[in-house]
């Protein structure tokens, strides 16, 4: 016991003195999960857990510049091995304080991200002979009562503006985008619809993932009276701790699915300005053809987005496997006693988990019925409304 408190003095002393001898910047956060950049990675969601205990947590690397992201704000260190250490407080929910230091080590590992654009092209192919039974894709009318109270209450016609279909898009994308902040790590509150989760985000000053973003910018299109679904994109493994959704939204005068992000308030673009979907990106990802980011896309109206970042890793990672509800509505996935929910897989023919083309099952504390199926045929999941 003498020895276990003195060595928690000296660790206490020693802290003390550090946060002494200077002010250290501060950076705060409400949630303990933390995003980090440096040169050796791209952009890693959750790499980092703040434990707000009185320790000196140690992030060592051989980068030249490192960024971290909490969900309120943000510190870079451009990491010169003359200096060798930067110390940092993250300041969780303005009382707890997790002190933290970037460490210069020259043989910390140059970890390059996994070779995702590789694992994409191993999936190219599909089967367009794929026959096999999926239900009509059904998209809710904007006649539906809680559709005509979103587009009412949350003033669309005001928000979406007088212009053509694409111009009401891109002005309900932005606004749901500054509107909610993105937090990946937040729980789903109970109620998940337009209403409801924008009115939880105001109430508690909280973010919610890109599923929900998802969820409330669908729900906005669909209650204009625009064709749209969301779509969960998951890498090749069947147990992952990080996939992303987002929109597909069909233009009628384009006459196609184009690619709308919420999150990130990003579309994508061939080399001649014309937007495209996720199967067009997702192709020229496998072609190496060139992809055009919008020069605004930005997470958190903080981070700008890159090509090589965005759609090279991120997206080819998450791009493999693809999945959406047979039905495109107002609350899809507030859990209630006796509601039935379809999904469909898109998947390649280098998929893991082919079979069973359907599979049924009951939630034993919700009540909800679940059925999924999968299919190879990319014209069946995308078939046009």
């Amino acid at each position: 016991m003498k020895i276990r408190f003195f060595t928690t003095f000296l660790l206490l002393f020693s802290i003390n003195t550090l946060l002494a001898q200077k002010k250290l910047p501060i950076i705060r956060a409400t949630s303990t999960h933390v995003d980090i950049k440096d040169d050796n990675y791209p952009l890693r969601k959750n790499a980092w857990t703040v434990e707000p205990v009185v320790k000196l947590d140690v992030y060592t690397t051989s980068a030249k510049k490192v960024t971290f992201y909490t969900d309120q704000e943000s510190i870079s260190f451009n990491v010169d091995p003359k200096v060798g250490e930067y110390n940092f407080i993250i300041l969780v929910n303005g009382k707890d304080t997790a002190i933290t230091q970037v460490k210069y080590d020259a043989k910390a590992p140059n970890r390059n991200p996994p070779a995702y654009l590789d694992t994409l092209r191993n999936a190219e192919k599909y089967n367009l002979a794929d026959k096999r039974e999926i239900p009509k894709f059904i998209y809710q009318s904007m006649d539906n009562p809680n559709l005509i109270r979103i587009r009412k209450d949350l003033k669309l016609d005001s928000i979406a503006g007088n212009g053509n279909e694409l111009s009401k898009v891109f002005n309900l994308l932005h606004w749901v985008h500054n509107l909610i902040r993105h937090d990946g790590s937040s729980n789903n509150p109970t109620l998940k619809n337009a209403i409801d989760l924008i009115k939880v985000c105001k109430t508690e000053n909280r973010g919610v993932n890109c599923r929900m973003l998802a969820t409330v910018l669908n729900e906005c299109y669909l209650a204009m009276g625009i064709t749209s679904r969301y779509i969960t994109c998951m890498p090749r493994e069947t147990v992952f701790d990080d996939c992303h959704v987002i929109n597909m939204v069909y233009i009628k005068n384009l006459k196609k699915w184009i690619w709308i992000d919420p999150t990130f308030d990003a579309y994508v673009m061939d080399e001649k300005g014309n937007l495209l979907g996720l199967q067009e990106v997702r192709e020229r990802l496998i072609k190496g053809m060139p992809l055009v980011l919008n020069a605004d896309a930005n997470w958190n109206r903080s981070t700008l987005q890159t090509k090589e970042y965005y759609l090279q890793t991120y997206m080819a990672k998450n791009l493999y496997r693809l999945e959406t509800p047979l039905i495109s509505q107002y609350d899809s996935e507030t859990w209630v006693s006796g509601k039935e929910v379809s999904y469909v897989e898109l998947l390649p023919l280098d998929g893991i988990v082919q079979m069973p083309q359907k599979r049924e099952s009951t939630n034993e504390k919700t009540g909800v019925k679940f059925t999924y199926y999968k299919t190879n045929n990319p014209s069946l999941f995308w078939t046009i409304p």
